[in-house]
């Protein structure tokens, strides 16, 4: 099921405007089950000999027909298609992204807020009606600026790459669901900068320099939101800043995205299922794998207990695990606030 694009082009610019219609139109035929609902069931009658959904899920890439019709404009240069590439860097999270808001139906107004309504309906209707490819273009032209993706038209074709990284793609491009803060004071009364107020929009926990005796990820995420005492980094001064304890600009988002491309396999024995985020219990719901060799990104999530892996790249792209899988190449891990599971 596909829906009307309306692209307004001018002759700089490849890309400026989209336009979906409303999944409220009268006239749609909704199907018997949502996407959701078929993974679900799919879990709940499970045969152990077909571990495989029944379809290919989010496949990587795309093509999209732009459809002629009352709502269309001529576009400067002309195409009547567009052909996506190197999708894995937003197709594992936005799986993640949908698993989250069906599972978690209370999430849906909270995202909305940072993402828009518009978006979380029409994202969510796309999904639930196995438009692919529309609900990449979603992303793209919604959430990402061009800078972020290469673009250019071949033979009445426009072509667009995401080749690059995932955290780039899908993670800095949630507006301020995550963002968190956090004060300093430096104790030189002549320091240049004395009070000063961090922002971060993404959480990239740094593995620890020596392995603690306790969790590692737990650890390092202490020590992102934990008050703490450094030397002050201004030029010429030589006190002592201390740090408060950081804290979500928002509240404690539905969920988060811990950005963990520099953890090294051996630093990752254990991953926690649960986790302390600025005095909020979060629990694990998911994570994506980076493969160096392919420079692929795939995603493992849970649901209802089971886990499976998701890889747009092959032709049974969604299987059910027999056991959670071994996070050894992460990207990322996500997490959900726990009370509202």
């Amino acid at each position: 099921m596909e829906s009307d694009f309306c692209c307004l082009e001018d002759a700089d610019s490849h890309l400026n405007h989209i336009l979906i219609s409303s999944p409220d139109e009268p006239g749609r035929i909704e199907r018997a089950k949502t996407l959701f609902e078929e993974i679900r069931a799919s879990i709940n009658n499970n045969d152990d000999n077909d571990q495989s959904f029944w379809r290919p899920v989010l496949p990587w890439g795309g093509v999209y027909t732009i459809r002629a019709g009352r709502k269309a404009i001529s576009c400067l240069p002309l195409y009547v298609k567009i052909n996506l590439k190197n999708t894995c860097t937003i197709d594992g999270f936005l799986m993640l992204l949908y698993v989250i808001l069906r599972d978690n139906q209370s999430f849906t107004r909270e995202v909305a807020v940072f993402l828009g309504k518009q978006f979380v309906q029409h994202f969510l209707y796309l999904m639930d009606s196995y438009d692919y490819t529309t609900v990449k273009m979603l992303w793209i032209w919604d959430r990402m600026s061009k800078r972020q993706y290469r673009s250019e038209v071949h033979q009445a074709a426009l072509e667009i790459d995401l080749f690059g990284n995932e955290h780039e793609n899908f993670t800095k491009n949630l507006e301020d669901l995550m963002s968190t803060v956090q004060e300093s004071l430096c104790s030189n009364w002549s320091c240049p900068a004395r009070c000063q107020e961090l922002l971060r929009k993404t959480i990239n926990i740094n593995p620890p320099h020596e392995l603690p005796d306790r969790d590692t990820i737990q650890s390092a995420v202490n020590g992102f939101f934990c008050p703490r005492t450094d030397l002050c980094k201004e030029i010429g001064c030589d006190g002592l800043r201390e740090f408060s304890q950081r804290i979500f600009c928002h509240g404690p988002p539905p969920f988060v995205i811990l950005n963990m491309q520099i953890w090294k396999s051996e630093e990752l024995s254990y991953v926690p299922y649960y986790l302390a985020l600025s005095q909020h219990r979060y629990s694990l719901e998911g994570a994506t794998l980076f493969n160096k060799e392919e420079s692929h990104y795939s995603a493992a999530f849970q649901i209802d207990g089971y886990w499976m892996h998701y890889d747009g790249l092959r032709s049974d792209n969604l299987i059910l695990l027999n056991k959670p899988p071994e996070f050894l190449l992460l990207s990322s891990l996500v997490y959900i606030r726990s009370s509202d599971k």
